[in-house]
Parts: C-alpha cells; sequence; structure tokens
C-alpha cells in the first residue's frame, strides 16, 4: 500500500517526546526516518523508566517506532562530514535541543538551508525566538505553566494543576507536524525549504484558546456564569480555576457512581444541555423538573447547579458508569464514562480501529502502543517496532558509500 510521504527523507535529530512525536508520525506517513543517536548511549529514553533490565525502555519504544537508528558522533569531523551527507540528500531535518546548542554544533538553520536549500528544517524550543524566557530548556510541566493551562487547570481552593495529558510535549511535536507538512506543500509550489519553528508555550497556548476567550469575556463582563464561582462565589481580574465544569456554555461536572468507594474511576461526565433538558429528566424519571422554576431553564439550574448534580448522583448510586452510560445515551444525553488506562489499553473496539496497537521489537517482543489517531479512507498506516541502537548503521553508512573497512574505522574511533 503506497503511503503519502514514501520517498520523504527525514533526519531526526531529536531526543525525549515533542521532537520525536512529530517525526514518528511522519514515519507513519511513509516517511523514511533516520534517528540519529549518540554511539553507545541514544536517546536517553532509552534507559529512563525501564520495566525490564537491559531492555529499552517504553518510554522510547512507543515514540519511535517506523524508524531507523544510526549511531554517529557529530562532535567529530567524520560524524559531521556523515550528517552534511545525510543533509544534502534529505527532505526535513528536526531537531529540539536546548536552545542554542544545534547552532553550536554547526548545524543552525542558515547552515543547514546553505547545504540543502530545499529541506524543512523543524525545531521545537521552549519558548517563541523573541521571548525573554527563550534562553530556558523547557519541559511538559514548564510548558504547561507559561502556556495558560495550569493556572486555569484544577479546583478553586487548591493550586495550579498539571495535566497528565502531554499538552506541552507531545502536542508541540503533533503542531510542528502540521508546521513541517505545510512546508511541503510549500516547497511543492516554490522549491523552496524553510524553517519550521515551534514553541512549547505556543502549542499549550493553542490548546487553551477557550480560556484566553474566557479572560476577554471577564474584562468585559466581570463574570463568568457558567464557572461554579457564580452566582455566589466571587470573581478577581483572571481566569479562575472551576474544577470539572465543562467550559463551555453548558453545564458539566464528573459524577459518581455506585462503586466509586472501591473504584477511583467508577464516575461519569455528563453534560446539561439546554436542548437535551427534558430528555435527561425522563431518563432520570424526574418529569417534574420539566416544569419546576427551580429546574426548567438553564438559568434557573445555573443558581444552584450543585443541587442538580447531588440528585443525580442519588440515581446513579445504584449504578455502574457503564449502567449509567447505556442508559444515558439511549435517551440522547451526552455522557462519557470516566476509563482508566487499564480499561483504555483493553478495550476491544480501541483495537479494533488501530486506537491501540500490539507491535514487535526484537530484544522486547510483543508491547502495546497508541496507534495512528487520524483515521483514513485511502491508507492504513502500519505501526511497526522501534528500532534498537544503531540498527541501521551499516544500511545507511554503505548507502552513503562507506566500505566494510571504512564503517570498520569509524566504529573504532567513536564515531559509530
Amino acid at each position: 500500500m503506497s503511503l503519502p510521504l514514501e520517498g520523504i527523507k527525514v533526519v531526526d535529530f531529536t531526543g525525549v517526546q515533542a521532537g520525536p512525536s512529530c517525526t514518528q508520525m511522519l514515519a507513519w506517513f511513509g516517511a523514511d526516518v533516520l534517528k540519529v543517536e549518540l554511539p553507545g548511549k541514544g536517546d536517553v529514553t532509552r534507559g529512563q523508566l525501564r520495566d525490564f533490565p537491559n531492555l529499552d525502555g517504553l518510554y522510547f519504544t512507543m515514540l519511535n517506532s517506523n524508524k531507523k537508528s544510526l549511531e554517529l558522533n557529530t562532535k567529530t569531523p567524520e560524524g559531521k562530514k556523515i550528517l552534511e551527507q545525510l543533509i544534502k540528500e534529505s527532505d526535513i531535518f528536526v531537531e529540539n535541543f536546548a536552545p542554542g546548542a544545534v547552532e553550536r554544533m554547526g548545524f543552525g538553520w542558515e547552515h543547514i538551508h546553505e547545504l540543502n536549500p530545499r529541506i524543512i528544517y523543524g525545531t521545537v524550543k521552549g519558548f517563541p525566538e523573541n521571548s525573554p524566557y527563550a534562553d530556558i530548556k523547557v519541559y511538559e510541566d514548564i510548558a504547561q505553566c507559561a502556556g495558560g493551562s495550569a493556572s486555569t487547570t484544577g479546583f478553586p481552593d487548591g493550586p495550579p494543576t498539571i495535566s497528565a495529558a502531554a499538552l506541552g510535549d507531545s502536542n508541540s511535536g503533533m503542531h510542528l507536524l502540521i508546521g513541517i507538512l505545510t512546508a511541503l506543500i510549500h516547497r511543492e509550489k516554490t522549491g523552496e525549504g524553510q524553517k519550521v519553528f515551534q514553541s512549547m508555550q505556543d502549542a499549550v497556548l493553542n490548546l487553551c484558546r477557550v480560556k484566553l476567550r474566557d479572560q476577554e469575556r471577564l474584562d468585559n463582563t466581570g463574570v463568568l456564569k457558567e464557572y461554579p464561582q457564580y452566582p455566589n462565589g466571587k470573581f478577581g481580574d483572571t481566569v479562575p480555576r472551576s474544577g470539572n465544569s465543562s467550559g463551555g456554555g453548558s453545564a458539566g461536572w464528573v459524577l459518581k457512581c455506585k462503586n466509586w468507594k472501591t473504584d477511583p474511576n467508577d464516575y461519569i461526565y455528563i453534560i446539561l444541555q439546554a436542548w437535551g433538558w427534558q430528555k435527561l429528566c425522563d431518563a432520570l424519571e424526574k418529569p417534574e423538573w420539566k416544569t419546576d422554576p427551580k429546574y426548567a431553564t438553564p438559568e434557573a439550574r445555573g443558581t444552584h447547579i450543585f443541587d442538580v448534580f447531588n440528585e443525580i448522583e442519588k440515581w446513579l448510586s445504584d449504578k455502574d458508569k457503564y449502567q449509567a452510560v447505556e442508559v444515558l445515551r439511549k435517551a440522547d444525553v451526552p455522557v462519557g464514562p470516566v476509563l482508566s488506562m487499564k480499561e483504555i489499553s483493553i478495550d476491544p473496539s480501541l483495537r479494533e480501529n488501530g486506537s491501540i496497537v500490539e507491535v514487535e521489537e526484537k530484544l522486547r517482543g510483543k508491547y502495546l502502543t497508541v496507534g495512528c489517531p487520524m483515521k483514513f479512507s485511502a491508507f492504513t498506516p502500519k505501526i511497526t517496532g522501534a528500532p534498537l541502537l544503531g540498527e541501521h548503521n551499516q544500511e545507511v553508512l554503505t548507502r552513503l558509500g562507506y566500505s566494510a573497512d571504512q564503517i570498520g574505522e569509524l566504529r573504532e574511533k567513536g564515531v559509530i
């Protein structure tokens, strides 16, 4: 099956998560992605959070599938020459080193563009280039804080809270992927490559645009009526933390089901949309709510929304989350279960549609990973195992014209 990016060559000069998440998807879409790694060590995540001694950690394998691996010490003259050879024949170069590091190596945008004017140069950094914080080496949690997520996440009486979702890392990689693919289309029209810069702060902010919307609304009105602080609480001059409220115009909350005391995830999330209120009343066997002035309108419900949620939890007290969702979805009520990672990992529908896939790695054997989140009508990416460190040294260098003796010399010198 032909894939859209077949024939596209990528030099993957990335590590950890933000960069690898981008280049992994390029590989899923058919690109020939060559991961350049430090000899004998490789990507730091190979050795992090190991579940088996002496095997690459799942942190690495789940972010580097479908790639090839070349060990290369780019601090040596021979290593720099090889990297330059790869750059000259490639379409995309991606890096996410600390600010200034790749320039000190001699592989900044200007030099790479000079080597190959058609190349797309993708880079991830913590902050925008003109930021006063541009020199900071940024990690996931810092990006969430700087991008507005942490300050608006959590409960009103608690501190800013970090999301478990990789809003700073993998999200930045996905944003960079969009930019790189756009630059490829631009190159088809102009013949010229370009630099694509993605800051983690910008990527987080892009996912927090509804909170920026709320900041402007708060500035203009002084209140946010769909937040749990209204009408009895007080608003300051910044968007507050709103617990599990929906963040939209309709009320929503996480609600306890019957096993919540023993099962930390026996909860559902329910949205009380205005158009569906009467359907919810029927499902809850509360027909009186349809005409009761305390409940009949969104405005009325909003003044004592937690009384409504408490009543719904009484209805849920003899139902687990699956039973509750079954009743409510049939009533056309927006609802969903809180699924644990264990439940997700064994979900047959997610396995069937490729959202969760089982792949084979040469030493580890079979393991689970996340599949391609986009589903295409014309093709289905096949997820394969991550490469062993230096697995493709011989293949890549032979293709570049190095003899077996020369490869042996490079190995002796510590170049590979």
